[in-house]
């Protein structure tokens, strides 16, 4: 009998949970626009950046920088910092100078809710050899499901949180109510349902995945379709695995707290390329991902605030902050040190006065007529 009734509390709490599943916007690629160019003191080099998403990876570096190299140690989800990694198959001098990705403006007269705004636009060079090929596209650091919620200001400048940002309980890449996007990290998620992309095809036979990491840390890979054809279109991958009728469920209870709350994080695009289909040039345009999921738990208010009283969960997503931190801050570094080191002159400083130059050219000239 007491088996029976904990059975039946069991599935009454899931019936609740399936009632409550809802949509979100993992990320909407027109939000990720630059709205602010980071500087340094003094310096006249300018770097446009997302002042929503800006991180400053400064704090990941040595005493060696001084203060004004420091300062233009930021990036952020501003889409001109996303990367293409491509794979062996595909990796060659050309392909890597040349795949990149961009804020691509649509036509205010376009056809579509987002006329007038920018979104993901995307050039992969693959190889025209018969080869199977795959690209990712990336952030620019691994986003952060841990990150405090604050501003930044006109120079990319984290602020320290308010107490309001404080009591919000949302971090920095979340949305910032139910009804808006987030830029990246969604929490509260149990279950998947479906996942949907918006994208422009233009008649390209690759395949599109979706890469999303989760709580555990592990990403995993959901295929979408292929982008042969030509327009806007949504895609979406529907779980073949989920299960609407309850009482055919295998029903787990976890502890609420302090595992926290189970979220899903965007962690970027890969597009396929089969050794039949065209190489070279691949283009492609993405303006969001959404997904439909269940809810972990019905409420996150409880009675007691367990957190204010034990501090697990702050301790541990302080070290995991610190960890992601130091892996994207050290690689932006280095990045800063080989940009530091690139040749910027593009033409040679001449030897030869103008008219030197001239006179050689005409004498050249007048020479080779006469024989």
């Amino acid at each position: 009998m007491k088996k029976t009734l904990v059975l039946s509390a069991a599935a009454m709490m899931l019936v609740g949970a399936t009632a409550f599943a809802k949509e979100s916007t993992l990320i909407d690629f027109t939000m990720l626009d630059a709205d602010i160019s980071v500087k340094a003191e003094g310096s006249e080099v300018e770097f446009p950046q997302n002042k929503r998403t800006v991180m400053d990876y400064g704090v990941a570096a040595g005493a060696s920088f001084d203060q004004e190299q420091k300062d233009l140690m930021k990036t952020s989800l501003y889409l001109g910092e996303w990367e293409v990694e491509l794979n062996s198959s595909a990796r060659n001098v050309t392909s890597l100078a040349q795949s990149q990705v961009v804020a691509a403006q649509v036509r205010e007269n376009a056809k579509v809710p987002f006329a007038g705004k920018k979104v993901m636009g995307v050039h992969v060079v693959f190889p025209s050899i018969a080869a199977n090929a795959n690209a990712k596209i990336v952030p620019p650091f691994i986003i952060p499901a841990y990150e405090p919620l604050s501003t930044a200001n006109d120079n990319g400048e984290r602020q320290a949180p308010t107490d309001e940002e404080k009591a919000t309980g949302r971090t920095l890449f979340e949305a910032d109510s139910e009804d808006t996007p987030a830029y990246g990290v969604v929490k509260n998620v149990g279950t998947l349902k479906s996942i949907a992309v918006t994208t422009m095809g233009m008649n390209f036979p690759h395949g599109l995945y979706v890469l999303l990491t989760d709580t555990d840390n592990v990403t995993r890979r959901y295929f979408m379709g292929y982008l042969g054809f030509d327009g806007w279109k949504t895609l979406t991958w529907n779980n073949p695995d989920y299960i609407s009728e309850v009482r055919t469920r295998e029903i787990r209870v976890y502890p609420i707290y302090p595992r926290g709350l189970p979220f899903v994080k965007f962690a970027g695009f890969q597009i396929t390329r089969d050794a039949a289909h065209i190489g070279d040039d691949f283009i492609g345009y993405f303006k969001d991902v959404k997904i439909i999921y269940d809810k972990a738990e019905l409420t996150t208010e409880r009675d007691i605030a367990d957190e204010d009283l034990w501090q697990i969960v702050t301790r541990r997503e302080k070290a995991r902050q610190t960890i992601e931190m130091s892996r994207f801050g050290n690689k932006q570094v280095n990045r800063y040190i080989e940009r530091a080191k690139m040749a910027t002159e593009s033409e040679f400083t001449p030897s030869l006065n103008a008219g030197s130059s001239s006179n050689a050219q005409q004498n050249g000239g007048a020479a080779t007529d006469a024989k």
